[in-house]
């Protein structure tokens, strides 16, 4: 990384769920987790709740297998530099910087992640829409606490893991600082996404979440997936079995998102995608997080 001296980085956001964005089309950048780390810490780096490494799929190892079905690659890494299969607010602010560089244009494209690859579609109005996967419903029980509260969760898999809890209010998550203890501990080995949920209406829900790696977040496109899921199933709606779509409209604390599972299983996810800042990383201090 010394040889290089000017490193680009934007700043955008999907519902307030934020990250800092590093193109690196061919690969070339040292990213180890205390510099994803440093470059997210709201205070001393750029801030965000993720880092957005932008590769071309043929450059990086992860990926070369999907580079047939996308050119682009979401290497995604959470908040405290650690990394993740997915992220759906990440993969719309992903889809818009692509469009903004020049790499895509509004219409439709792929994205290859760690989750597979994605299908996105740019909208004139600037909505930006995610194929996100079908959900997996892992068999049995689970159950989240926040202090003496504790609730029954449904499991729910996009690609990455969740457990999903309806309760009375969301301020019964409590700070959601640190992870909210579950059980049993073989449910999730590698850690959970949280989400608790409240009813706002029908077909019209709200959350908070606590995001493995990251605390607290501002909305999680994955974790509005997870909970538009279990609501339907809450509600006795599968459109497997019914062969209609059922459309959930998911408030996070910082905007809404609209999810529609198909009648085929496959989950899409509609939501905003805005970059609003680009710059310059001084690669010096950079540098030092580097070893």
């Amino acid at each position: 990384m010394s040889t290089r001296t000017r490193i680009a980085f934007l700043k955008g956001h999907g519902t307030e769920n934020d990250f800092v964005i590093v193109p690196d089309p061919e690969n070339t950048l040292d990213l180890p987790p205390a510099a994803v780390a440093a470059l997210c810490d709201r205070r001393a780096g750029i801030g965000g709740d993720g880092l957005l490494h932008v590769v071309r799929s043929a450059a990086h190892p992860e990926a070369r297998h999907m580079a047939a079905e996308a050119e682009w690659f979401m290497d995604y890494r959470n908040g405290d530099g650690s990394i993740a299969e997915m992220c759906g607010n990440g993969v719309r602010v992903f889809a818009r910087y692509l469009q903004r560089a020049g790499h895509a244009a509004e219409g439709d494209l792929t994205v290859a992640t760690r989750g597979g690859v994605k299908t996105v579609h740019i909208a004139k109005d600037g909505a930006v829409t995610v194929g996100m996967g079908r959900a997996r419903l892992p068999e049995g029980d689970v159950t989240v606490s926040v202090g003496e509260r504790s609730w029954p969760a449904r499991n729910v898999n996009m690609g990455n893991p969740h457990a999903v809890a309806f309760v009375e209010d969301l301020a019964h998550a409590g700070s959601l600082y640190s992870p909210p203890p579950f059980s049993p501990a073989s449910a999730y080995p590698d850690g959970v996404n949280v989400e608790f949920v409240v009813d706002r209406g029908p077909g019209h829900v709200a959350l908070r979440v606590h995001e493995r790696g990251s605390g607290e977040t501002r909305s999680c496109g994955t974790g509005a997936c997870a909970v538009a899921v279990a609501a339907a199933r809450r509600d006795g709606v599968d459109p497997t079995v019914t062969g209609t779509p059922a459309t959930y409209t998911v408030d996070v604390p910082g905007g809404t998102l609209v999810i529609t599972e198909r009648p085929d299983g496959e989950i899409e996810m509609t939501g905003p995608a805005v970059i609003v800042a680009e710059g310059e990383i001084d690669s010096d201090w950079l540098e030092t997080f580097v070893s």
